[in-house]
């Protein structure tokens, strides 16, 4: 699942006339180098989540033929948030294998079929990396998820009372992450229409197995703000 929903107000005022997942690098549009990207990583059947100016990605995915099939999940009435807009999916999922979840504006040397192929046994899996942040993900020795900080405000988020920061692995999240739709469906029966994934995965990593996987080695762009889509075309050269 490609999310590609966002009004992507970083990145004003390209997009006050285009959504994100539209805007070029390299002369080509985000959404078709992520496509790429997942078509290399063995993905036969794509869906992608539209929102802001939503019909200008429905007529640019009409107009294009990328060789797999591709499925719209329409939230132009609502916009969802990451979690929401996985729900609404869902039902375009066949059969419970894994799905990958990827930001349209994310570029990264990830191994993403690797990635798919050696966690399928978890109900969600999260591709982190050491890179400096002021929020982080905290996983216990084992690479289970078991909470979030941010290191500016000293703020802990987890169902874990007791939980001391010093004791946990700090990784950043990448914004790509495996999910069993099985696991997801019977949870998400108690959440709202709107709300974001991590939200989800912080409240119930107590009770899923939601693992982490460390990519010491990762190399991701944002390109999802300004300052970030001026090295975007370098990146592209050299990141993948």
């Amino acid at each position: 699942m490609l999310f590609a929903a966002g009004l992507g107000t970083r990145l004003r005022p390209l997009t006050d006339h285009m959504p994100k997942a539209l805007v070029p690098v390299s002369g080509r549009p985000l959404l078709d180098i992520t496509i790429e990207r997942l078509k290399m990583a063995g993905a036969t059947d794509i869906v992608v989540n539209v929102h802001h100016f939503s019909s200008q990605i429905i007529d640019h995915l009409a107009q294009h033929d990328y060789g797999v099939r591709i499925r719209v999940s329409d939230e132009t009435a609502e916009l969802l948030d990451t979690g929401g807009g996985l729900k609404k999916a869902l039902p375009l999922f066949e059969g419970d294998a894994p799905v990958l979840l990827h930001n349209v504006d994310i570029l990264s040397n990830a191994d993403l079929r690797a990635f798919c192929r050696e966690n399928a046994q978890n109900d969600v899996t999260l591709l982190v990396s050491p890179r400096q942040t002021q929020r982080y993900l905290l996983f216990d020795a084992a690479m289970r998820l078991v909470g979030w900080t941010n290191i500016a405000t000293g703020e802990v988020r987890s169902p874990y009372p007791a939980l001391k920061v010093s004791d946990c692995r700090m990784l950043a999240f990448s914004g790509i992450h495996l999910v069993r739709p099985d696991a997801l469906r019977s949870c998400f029966t108690q959440w709202p229409a709107r709300f974001p994934i991590m939200d989800f995965y912080l409240q119930n990593c107590h009770k899923l197995r939601i693992q982490g996987v460390e990519n010491a080695d990762l190399r991701l762009l944002d390109v999802g703000k300004q300052q970030t889509l001026a090295t975007a075309e370098e990146f592209l050269k050299t990141g993948f």
